[in-house]
């Protein structure tokens, strides 16, 4: 017979060592998962199937299709139309290519949903661009940054996907996919206020105003990568079909638009794309499957439950308890990857959100992903931040000192989610 407390121990320390001695995350899951097992005397076994469990779901294919879809759109010329696009309807305004900089992040991670992603092809482009027109350095890679957390939030986004998974199925993809459009879109304004705010105040260069039938020329140009949202969102909304077929059409519809349409890659890279692809699908099924194990022994142990009953012992106030659940997710989420994270605090907050304080499930996770996108460009696990600061070839350090600005709108949206469920839920109301 075990002790529940050791084991619980076991778990959860054994965890935090090996990620202070910097195994893998991955691997440090499984190895705490595989040591809690053995002091437990449970099978080995049991852990592996627990894993293999963990991936085998029909909503987890949508994964590896929205993924593709977005390395085919990188890099067959969606994100330099989705540029030109941006920098026809905001380019004219002061700080012009800081504010085109942020438009294109919006509307690439409506067909990315990555943030790293968006980092890689947004910011290759326009990065360099900024500095070469006087943009300070440090605030050109703080704005790719900060605005490819919309990547995920703006639908179709892989990380809600998760979500709904480690949720139990108690919320519908397609709920998720509309209640993050707004979130996405206001955190997309507030990023343009602190933009234009420093932009004046610097003096940053306005980019030349297109004439009607140039903008005319560069949206019809445009149209075909962005449509590929409003398919995959406008199929899940009408029922045409579910997230996972949405999935797949877009993949299909990437396919077609660029080797046959945009023609700016030949199928030769194929290979590459398909290569590419299958790698960032390798990390994220890994960490799903690792995560899954141990989730188990954190169900089994009652975590969760445990985890409840002391937050509802710090305070009966659900706005202390909320902006607490807040302040937790953004610091694990600097030291911790999204996609395991969301995998495991979602059974053990999920209780105390949605059971305990009521709140709505779509707003929830909505809330958790932002909070968690916010991680994405914090260090010392950033990894949209280590990204960018490769393209822009500057240090860590002084990006997150020019980041701060940037933080504070991210946040002040982070809590108009929280506190006021109508930003979040006014659109999935209207899905059946």
């Amino acid at each position: 017979m075990f002790n529940p407390s050791v084991a619980s121990s076991i778990l959860l320390i054994s965890f935090v060592i090996l990620l202070i001695l910097k195994v893998p995350i991955t691997f440090s899951l499984v190895l705490s998962s595989v040591f809690t097992a053995l002091y437990m005397k449970i099978s080995l076994l049991s852990i592996i199937q627990r894993m293999v469990s963990g991936v085998n779901s029909f909503s987890l294919l949508a994964i590896p299709f929205f993924i593709l879809a977005g390395e085919m759109m990188s890099r067959g010329g969606i994100s330099r139309r989705l540029i030109q696009f941006s920098n026809a309807l905001i380019g004219r305004f002061r700080g012009g290519l800081a504010q085109v900089n942020i438009l294109a992040s919006m509307f690439f991670g409506g067909i990315s949903g990555s943030a790293v992603a968006d980092v890689s092809s947004i910011g290759t482009m326009l990065i360099p661009m900024m500095i070469e027109k006087d943009y300070d350095d440090d605030f050109s890679v703080a704005v790719t940054v900060t605005s490819a957390c919309q990547g995920v939030i703006i639908p179709p986004s892989h990380n809600m996907i998760i979500f709904a998974l480690a949720a139990g199925g108690g919320v519908s993809v397609g709920r998720l996919f509309l209640g993050g459009v707004v979130p996405g879109i206001m955190l997309g304004v507030a990023l343009m206020i602190i933009t234009g705010i420093i932009a004046k105040k610097r003096n940053y260069p306005k980019e030349k105003k297109y004439s009607f039938k140039e903008t005319i020329k560069v949206s019809i140009d445009a149209f075909l990568g962005l449509l590929t949202m409003v398919i995959i969102i406008g199929g899940v909304v009408s029922g045409v079909f579910t997230a996972t077929e949405s999935a797949a059409v877009a993949v299909v519809y990437a396919f077609i638009i660029t080797f046959f349409v945009y023609r700016e890659i030949k199928l030769s890279a194929l290979k590459s794309i398909l290569l590419n692809a299958l790698k960032t699908l390798a990390m994220v099924m890994s960490l799903i499957a690792a995560a899954s194990a141990f989730g188990y022994l954190l169900a089994f142990l009652r975590i969760p439950q445990k985890a409840t009953t002391l937050l509802l012992t710090l305070s009966n106030n659900k706005i202390i308890l909320l902006l607490l659940i807040n302040l937790l997710l953004l610091l694990l989420g600097t030291i911790m990857d999204m996609a395991p994270l969301i995998i495991i605090c979602t059974p053990i907050l999920y209780p105390v959100v949605v059971g305990a304080l009521g709140m709505n499930p779509v707003q929830f996770g909505v809330m958790m992903i932002l909070n968690l996108a916010i991680g994405l460009c914090t260090p010392p696990v950033g990894s949209a931040l280590f990204v960018g600061c490769a393209i822009g070839k500057i240090s860590i350090e002084k990006v997150t000192k020019a980041m701060i600005p940037f933080y504070f709108a991210m946040i002040a949206v982070l809590l108009m989610i929280t506190f006021i469920p109508q930003l979040t839920l006014a659109i999935p109301s209207l899905m059946k």
